[in-house]
């Protein structure tokens, strides 16, 4: 199809920067070469041009309609992304033995698990929270199959981490996770504190004025 090399392209590259790293072997070599410090800065600059490059791929992308662009869907990212912020950074406030986070001072507690209650994953939640409500508002095939890859690594990341980790922790996995869920409705205990929602309401609001400007369209419906 004429107009879908770049799209494809950066969709391969993005696939293959997040696969050959994954490899043990692969990753081992960078790291003894890099260092770890080095690693990390070059694997994460790498990782922001490759999705910024996607990004701009599937919206140059040949229009596609997949889902209708109705005013309803396009409610979703602005009703949803207040949950995601504050899930991120909820996430990143805590140390988390169980996934992606642990920037915070305090040991876990598993009597006092907090937003582990609700989830274990909090980041790969808003991931994809994200996505779903994206892909709701961009209904183009290019946005459905970025948006959809990113919520399905969402996804698919929750469960393969909860078994690598069982298998890790072995015994200790059931001492520490059992005030913890993969995913549930149950409200945090304790709740995160004020700081965290001060945070998550002042990230919301950049994230709607800087939308525009950077991304090229407005989020307002």
């Amino acid at each position: 199809m004429t107009g879908w090399g770049p799209f494809l392209a950066a969709l391969i590259t993005f696939l293959l920067t997040h696969a050959i790293p994954a490899r043990p072997a692969v990753r081992g070599r960078l790291v003894e070469t890099l260092g770890r410090k080095g690693y990390f800065a070059a694997y994460s600059i790498l990782s922001l041009m490759v999705l910024a490059w996607l990004i701009i791929a599937a919206a140059q992308a040949p229009y596609v309609e997949v889902l209708p662009p109705w005013t309803i869907f396009r409610w979703a990212p602005l009703l949803v992304m207040p949950v995601v912020v504050w899930l991120a950074v909820a996430g990143m406030s805590i140390q988390n033995p169980f996934s992606f986070g642990g920037l915070g001072r305090r040991p876990f507690d598993p009597e006092h698990s907090g937003i582990l209650r609700t989830t274990r994953h909090p980041i790969l939640v808003a991931l994809m929270l994200w996505a779903g409500s994206h892909l709701l508002a961009n209904g183009s095939l290019s946005h459905v199959i970025l948006f959809g890859l990113f919520a399905g690594f969402a996804v698919l990341g929750m469960s393969l981490i909860d078994r690598r980790n069982q298998r890790r922790m072995g015994i200790e996995w059931t001492r520490l996770s059992r005030n913890t869920a993969r995913l549930s409705l149950r409200a945090p205990r304790p709740w995160p504190r004020l700081w965290v929602w001060l945070v998550s309401f002042t990230a919301y609001a950049a994230l709607l004025y800087l939308h525009a400007p950077v991304i090229g369209l407005s989020p307002l419906p």
